[in-house]
């Protein structure tokens, strides 16, 4: 017998789903709610442990600057040592999961959401997402946009206003619409103390 899976079970797995499904559209604008009333604190800590309380987990140093946005914020996964700067916009359909010691510059935007090519399918209200995850040690240029699907990995670095629409390995600098490797990065060795 086959198990029926909700809208959100299936919109989490990047599976075709309802948008307008009741359940989503309560979620969503809960999290719209919530989210003009912790933009507005000037706290710096009482805003971030507000933000920290819709993820679907952090690491105990996070620090989110206002105004942040996001569809859900459980499906928003967030290494130690996370910074995101100013106006930072995270569509958090599918999973977006980012490693630590990263930073994100103002502007920055990642979208999981995705929607038919076809017309008509699009009209029908289906949409669907693909997971975004981002290594650690990296930090993302201002405005820069990363689409559905793309994985980054360590230590990568993404110049500012790039549209980053497929992923990269390990050690290298991005740039451009659409990004493209532009340097590789020789990581320093540490100096043991």
């Amino acid at each position: 017998m086959e198990t029926i899976r909700t809208e959100k079970e299936k919109m989490t797995a990047g599976e075709n789903y309802l948008a307008f499904d009741p359940i989503l559209v309560a979620e969503r604008k809960r999290a719209k709610v919530e989210l003009a009333k912790i933009n507005a604190i000037t706290d710096d800590d009482a805003r971030n442990t507000a933000y920290k309380s819709f993820l679907g987990s952090h690491g105990k140093q996070v620090h989110i600057e206002a105004n942040f946005r996001f569809d859900y914020g459980y499906n928003i996964h967030l290494g130690e040592n996370f910074y995101a700067n100013y106006d930072c916009t995270f569509l958090d359909i599918c999973p977006i999961t980012i490693g630590e010691n990263c930073m994100c510059a103002p502007g920055v935007q990642m979208y999981t959401a995705a929607h038919p090519i076809d017309p008509v399918e699009r009209m029908s209200g289906v949409e669907f997402g693909k997971p975004i995850t981002i290594g650690s040690t990296c930090w993302i240029g201002g405005s820069a946009v990363i689409c559905p699907g793309v994985t980054l990995g360590n230590n990568v670095v993404v110049g500012a206003g790039s549209v980053v629409t497929k992923s990269f390995p390990d050690n290298v600098v991005i740039a451009g619409n659409p990004a493209k490797i532009i340097r590789t990065i020789e990581p320093k060795q540490q100096q043991q103390q």
